[in-house]
């Protein structure tokens, strides 16, 4: 299984709480402050903070989607 992650950014409130408990995978805009996402894959090892950052969002703006592997 990997985890995938989708934002909404209309959504978004731009709190800022993503990219602070996960700034490898988000960031905010430097115009209105919504979330920008770095990068969709999670890496092994790394789904505990991704799933803790949506966690943190106010509006629920971050999904997180297992996936099937790929063989």
């Amino acid at each position: 299984m990997s985890v995938k992650i989708e934002v909404m950014r209309e959504r978004c409130m731009g709190a800022g709480n993503c990219a602070e408990v996960s700034p490898d995978y988000f960031d905010q805009d430097s115009i209105d402050g919504t979330v920008v996402l770095l990068r969709s894959d999670v890496e092994p090892g790394d789904e505990n903070e991704v799933e803790t950052a949506a966690d943190v969002c106010p509006v629920a703006a971050i999904l997180l989607k297992s996936t099937a592997a790929s063989v």
